[in-house]
This record gives C-alpha cells, structure tokens and sequence, in this order.
C-alpha cells in the first residue's frame, strides 16, 4: 500500500515527504497504524504542553451516622439514604461504631440519627463516638453543616437527650446547624419523614446531584424477583413446637417455641432477634370498649387508614403498655388530679412507677372520662413489634428459628392482665402462624475466629442467644472455648436449658459454667457476685483475646458491667478509670458486646 507523495496535504518539505512516502511503500494496514501512533507519540513529546481544563471536583458526600439498639434508628437512617440516592445526591451510610472518627474534622454535611436508651444512655454501638465528640480531642467543625434526628420514648425523663447533646455538641463545635433537631416519640414516622424530606432538599443546595446513571433496556423481560419478608411485610412462621420449660406452679411461665421458616429465603446468624407483630388479646379489647362506653364497629380514620375501632385496638395500638401521651389524655378527659399530678417533672420517679405496674384499662377502669373512638385511637400510642433474641443455630435446626419467651401474665383486682407479644407467643398451638421477621444484629456476632473464645453472661431468658452460640460453635468445631455465666431465681425451677448445658459440658462445647440462683439461699447470689468470683480466671481469658457478651434487662447489664469494671480494676491495682478505659477498648474492637431490653 502507498500514497503518492504529492497527495499528502502535509507542511514537509519535498524532500521529507518524498521519503515519508518511500517509508510507507509496501506497509500493510497494521503497520500503518502502528507508525502513526509512533509519529504521534513523537509530535506529542516535542509539542508544548498544553494547559489542562481543570477537572470537574466531585462534591463530598453526605456522611449519615447512625446509633440504633432496636434497630429502628437504622431503618430511618436508610430511609434518608434512599432518599438521598433517589435524588442522585452523593452519600455514605455508617453504623456509629464503624465511622472513622478521624474523618469528622473534613465532614461538610453531616446527618445522625440516634436513639436514647433507658434513662439517658446511648447505643452501646455509638458510645465510642459520643465520647469523641463530646471529649477534648474532638476537632473545630467551621465547614460542618449538620442536623440530628433523635428517637426516644416521652415515657422517660430523659425523652431524646442523646440526640440533644449530639446536636448541642456539633453546634458548639463550630458545626452549621441546616435543620432543627428532630425529637421523634415511638411513633416515628410522623417526625422521621418530614424531617428526611426537609434535610434531602436541603442537601440539594449542599451537594452536587451526581449524573444518573445510564437505563439498559433488556432484550426480554426478567423474572421480577418476590419480594423478600421483611418488618413491613413478615411471614406467617407456623409453630412446630411450643413447650414450657419451667416448672412449678407459682413459678415463671417460660416457653421454648420453635417456628418453621421454610420457603421464607429469612436467614439469620446467632445473636440476631425474630421481630413479631403482635395481636392484642380480644379479652382485653373487649374490656377497653366496656370502660369507654363505645362501639367497636364505629368507624375511625386516621390518615389515610379507615377501619372499625375493634380492628384498630386488636391490631395496630398498644393496650398492654402505658405511655405518658395517653396518661396526658386520660388525666384532662377524666381531671383526676392525682394523674395530673403524677405528670409534672418533679414526680417522675412516681410517673415510672405508674408505668411500670399499670396498663390503659387500669386507668379506664378507675377515673370515668369521656373518649370518643377517633380521640381514643389518637391518644394510644401505634403497636410496636416485639424482639426476641433467637435460641438457635440454622447450621444446627435448619429452616428453622428457636426462641425462649417468658409468659407475661399476673392479675390486677382479680383481672388478667398480659403482655401482647408473651401471651400471644404462649398461647399458640402447633400449626399455629405468627407474624414474624428477621431483625439484624451485627453488634452481637459471634467471632469470625472460631478459635477465640467466648466469656456469656446471661440472666433468665438472656440465655437465649448463647444457646445459639454454642450451637454454631459445635457445628463449626472450633478450637475455642465456651464460658456460660447463667441466672435465675430457682434452680429445680428455673435453670433453662440444664440438660443441654450438661450435655454440651460432657460433649466438649461447654468448658465452664457458673450458676447464680438468687433465691436458694438466704444470701441472694446474683451472676455479678459469680463474676466477682470468677475476676482473676475471666481476667486471663480477655488478656488472652476472648470475646465477652452480655444479655439481659437493662438493670442487669448494669450490675454486670460495674461487676466487670472491678474484675477488670481488682488485676491492675484498683485503678477503675483504666479498667474503664479497657472494657471501652473491647468494645470499640467488638470484644465487648451487649444485648440489653
């Protein structure tokens, strides 16, 4: 192949072009285009450089922290996430724990959404992160716009504090504040939505929409995959099994329950919870329409959800859990001056305590007032699933998942009273169906390491999850061992599990165990004095790596926590600030992990 060398529109001489041309006699394709792109690489070398256009700066991202014990902090969190990406606004999601803390001083725009435990406490997830902002190192925030979703209970005193003192903190330290901070009660979608809705425009003004990305349309249509079950949409789990495993009359009514969860796709790990909705008992719905006066077929909207008032009080409020809105309703309808009373700050040690003991129909019963249906749907707070740690390990039961109930139901008067979600859990039969879902736990995980051992502390149905521990143990054969501190009020009554736990000891899945009953003895002996016991052997195991969980009620991670701190203290001289700081240490390295309700 060549071209005459007078047909070139080239600026050479002559004499240049006439030996290109010989140059390029007889060449093939191939080779031609391989001595082009030699030339240009030559004229490229020799050229002057060009200025470059300055590159297109990508606009940081939206930073969405989240600190959850329930898991409902999460799910707003990932609400404001799909919001954000729908609006192809750049944005990153983290759990509390996981974000690098180094990385606030650079933060532009910033989001938390976090839940107040108990009396003021956070998360345990987001403790480490409330305690670098709130500490000396934590850094000037001058570019930092910022807004804090907060989720609690009004119940409490201390109604939202952690996302105040989050939205305090942030301010403080030089941070923009785009958006009030938003206090949302149990009910929390008619806070946590509008707030989402608020800060995403906002974050239209802060952010650059990254470009959307491209739509390919297939060339035949895709199966549309079913949809998975999830909070919104459970699946009806039939019972396989539901035996009490307690003993004694006078005694707690413990169940173990075992649901089938075959064709379901709900895969679980052990220390993940089972979520159910629950039905009200229809005794105690009857009850309520009795102290009121009211018809339960009367019709009742509220939103854009109409239906009877029976089916809004059986299904979708709260009649087994007394909340400070409906007592705020009940006290002005009836002007009983002693719930009035009960209301003011300063009588809040009192106004738990009413709480605690007492139920709606309590106060039904005893102060006449005047409820119409609509105003008695308002004033009750919206029903609530249930979390129940699950007792199991699918690599060891399958398409199953286990769970330990303890029955709520005493009476008041001489009327049965319960809990929604136990009484309903142990009053069904096999062959049964309960509306169940799988709620996520990635704080309460069982070592990647199999060879790490394991210290669990539990207390009465605390024991759950460490059932499921040791399963998954066994069934991985790992080399590391198991350590069961167990609590409960009766030994011949009480001691859940004892023949697996004696099983598992003879078996090799179980190297120790350390029982605590508080009432076989006239001292009552409680796991925290096993602890105390046990300080200097529990003290090697963590210096040795083991991971150390606890679970239980709120009051008993307490004791437990400050019977850890003096184990910890009692082998380095005393000094409590260093063993706090070790037990925060394990915990930011997920060695220390604990699932309290």
């Amino acid at each position: 192949m060549s071209l005459p060398a007078t047909t070139l529109p080239t600026p050479l001489q002559p004499e240049s072009a006439t030996a290109l041309a010989r140059f390029a006699e007889g060449l093939d394709g191939n080779a031609l285009l391989w001595a082009s792109g030699y030339l240009a690489g030559m004229a490229r070398a020799l050229a002057p450089t060009a200025p470059l256009a300055a590159p297109a700066v990508a606009a940081q991202p939206a930073t969405i922290v989240y600190g959850s014990q329930t898991g409902n902090a999460k799910r707003a969190a990932e609400a404001l996430l799909a919001k954000l990406q729908a609006a192809h606004l750049p944005a990153r999601l983290l759990r509390a724990d996981a974000y690098p803390l180094r990385e606030l001083a650079d933060e532009t725009l910033l989001y938390v959404v976090i839940s107040t435990q108990g009396d003021g406490d956070p998360p345990d997830e987001a403790r480490g992160f409330l305690d670098f902002i709130e500490g000396r190192r934590a850094p000037a925030l001058k570019k930092l716009k910022f807004a804090v979703l907060a989720l609690g209970d009004s119940s409490y005193p201390q109604f939202c504090a952690i996302g105040r003192r989050i939205d305090q903190r942030l301010q403080s330290l030089g941070g923009e504040r785009i958006a009030a901070c938003a206090d949302a009660d149990l009910d929390i979608e008619t806070v946590a939505t509008p707030w989402t809705e608020t800060v995403t425009r906002i974050a239209a003004d802060v952010l650059k929409p990254a470009a959307p990305l491209a739509t390919v349309t297939p060339l035949r249509p895709l199966a549309v995959a079913a949809a998975a079950y999830s909070r919104a949409k459970p699946f009806a789990a039939p019972v396989l099994a539901n035996q009490r495993i307690t003993f004694g009359a006078g005694g707690k009514d413990v169940r173990h329950l075992e649901l089938a969860l075959d064709g379901a796709g709900l895969a679980y790990e052990p220390g993940d919870a089972l979520g159910l909705w629950p039905r009200n008992p229809e005794p105690l719905v009857d009850a309520v329409l009795q102290a009121t006066a009211l018809d339960g077929e009367t019709a009742v909207r509220i939103g854009e959800e109409e239906r009877s008032l029976r089916a809004w009080l059986l299904d979708k409020r709260e009649l087994t859990r007394l909340a400070r809105p409906f007592v705020a309703a009940q006290a002005e309808r009836s002007g009983n001056a002693d719930l009035q009373r009960l209301l003011a700050p300063e009588h809040a040690g009192e106004f738990q305590q009413l709480l605690a003991s007492l139920q709606p129909i309590d106060l039904l019963q005893r102060q006449r007032a005047d409820w119409d249906a609509e105003s008695l749907v308002a004033a009750l707070r919206p029903l609530q699933p249930r979390l129940y740690s699950i007792a199991s390990s699918r690599k060891l039961v399958g398409d199953e998942a286990h769970l330990t109930v303890a029955h709520v139901e005493y009476d008041i008067e001489g009327q049965a009273r319960w809990g929604a979600a136990s009484h309903q859990l142990a009053t069904r039969a096999e062959g049964d169906t309960l509306p169940v879902y799988i709620e996520a736990n990635e704080r309460f995980r069982l070592p990647a390491d199999a060879s790490r051992d394991i210290i669990m502390i539990g207390a009465g149905t605390g024991v759950a999850p460490f059932r499921g521990f040791v399963q998954e143990r066994a069934a991985l054969g790992g080399t590391g061992r198991n350590w069961l501190f167990f609590g409960a009020p009766h030994q011949r009554s009480d001691f859940l599990y004892q023949l697996e736990w004696q099983r598992a000891l003879k078996d090799g899945h179980l190297q120790r165990i350390d029982l605590a009953f508080s009432r076989d003895t006239a001292r009552k002996v409680y796991v925290q004095q096993r602890i105390a016991e046990q300080a200097r052997a529990l003290h090697e195991w963590l210096k040795g790596g083991a991971h150390l969980y606890v679970c239980g009620a709120t009051a008993m991670g307490k004791d437990v926590h400050a019977a850890l701190l003096d184990a910890v203290a009692s082998h380095n001289g005393g000094d409590r600030d260093a063993a706090t700081d070790y037990l925060d240490t394990l915990a930011r390295d997920g060695r220390y992990a604990r699932d309290l309700y």
